[in-house]
C-alpha cells in the first residue's frame, strides 16, 4: 500500500524544479523499469508495481535488493503521469556524470541546439544508441533528460547513452573537434559528400540551428527532398537519416 506522503513526493517529482532540488527521476513501464533493473538498479530507490508484475518478474526483483511497494490500480494512476498507468514506476536517482568517452576526431556524433519536445530528445538518445554513439551533446537550452517524457520516449536507451549538456564553444576547444557540420536546407547533399568523423548539429524544432551556434559550424549538409516542396523534416527523423548514412560509410 502506497501511502499519501510517497504519493506527495512521486507527484511533486513531476515538475522539473522538484527533479532539480532532488536529483531524483520517475520512470514508468514494464520495458523501461525492466531495463534499469538489469542494467542500473544502484539508481531505484523505491520501484512501485502490480501483483502481477511482482509475481512475474519476482527473481530479478529480489536479487537487486530493491524496496518494492506493491500498489493496485488505482493507487497507481495516482502517481503515474500516463494516460493508461502500466504496471509499475520507479523513483530513481539521476544517473552518475561520466567523462566523454567519445573520441571526436576518429567517430561522430549528433550536438542538439535548443531542442525542446522531450519526446524528440528521446527519440534521438534511442537513434543513438541503435547506432553505437556513446555520448550525445546538448546546448543548455535543450529540454532536460529526466522529462517524463522523455524517458517514457528512450525506452530505456538513456542508460545507455551519456547525455551530456554543454556549450557548442566549449565541448569543440575541450574536444578538438576538426569537422562541425550545420544541418540545413541549403547544405551539401549528403549522399554526395564525403562524410568525416565529427559532430553534427540538429537544431530547434522550429527555428533550425540558432545564428551563434550556427557560426561554430565549418561545413554544412542537408538531405535532399524528392520533391522539394516540404518545408523540414522532423528533428528526430533527420537525425535518423543522418546517422545511418554515417553509419553506413562508416562499415
Amino acid at each position: 500500500m502506497i501511502s499519501k506522503s510517497q504519493i506527495k513526493y512521486i507527484t511533486s517529482l513531476h515538475t522539473k524544479k522538484q527533479r532539480l532540488l532532488e536529483n531524483c527521476f520517475v520512470a514508468e513501464g514494464i520495458k523501461t523499469v525492466i531495463e534499469i533493473l538489469n542494467e542500473q538498479p544502484s539508481i531505484i530507490k523505491d520501484l512501485f508495481c502490480t501483483g502481477d508484475f511482482y509475481e512475474t518478474n519476482k527473481k530479478l526483483i529480489s536479487s537487486k535488493n530493491i524496496n518494492t511497494i506493491r500498489v493496485n490500480s488505482k493507487e497507481l494512476s495516482q502517481i503515474s503521469q500516463l494516460a493508461t498507468p502500466n504496471e509499475v514506476l520507479v523513483v530513481c536517482g539521476n544517473l552518475p556524470t561520466k567523462n566523454i568517452a567519445t573520441d571526436l576526431t576518429k567517430n561522430f556524433s549528433f550536438y542538439l541546439d535548443d531542442i525542446r519536445d522531450p519526446g524528440n530528445l528521446g527519440t534521438i538518445i534511442r537513434i543513438c544508441s541503435w547506432f553505437g554513439i556513446k555520448d550525445l551533446f546538448c546546448s543548455e537550452e535543450t529540454v532536460e533528460l529526466y522529462n517524463p517524457k522523455c524517458i517514457q520516449a528512450c525506452m530505456g536507451a538513456f542508460l545507455r547513452v551519456n547525455v551530456h549538456y554543454i556549450g557548442l564553444k566549449e565541448l569543440i576547444a575541450g574536444e578538438k573537434i576538426k569537422h562541425v557540420f550545420a544541418t540545413e536546407l541549403k547544405g551539401k547533399n549528403i549522399y554526395t559528400q564525403t562524410l568525416k568523423s565529427g559532430l553534427i548539429l540538429i537544431g530547434n524544432e522550429a527555428n533550425g540551428i540558432r545564428k551563434e551556434t550556427h557560426q561554430l559550424a565549418n561545413e554544412s549538409l542537408t538531405i535532399p527532398s524528392a520533391v522539394g516542396n516540404t518545408e523540414s523534416l522532423n528533428a528526430a527523423i533527420a537525425t535518423s537519416i543522418i546517422a545511418s548514412e554515417f553509419f553506413r560509410r562508416s562499415l
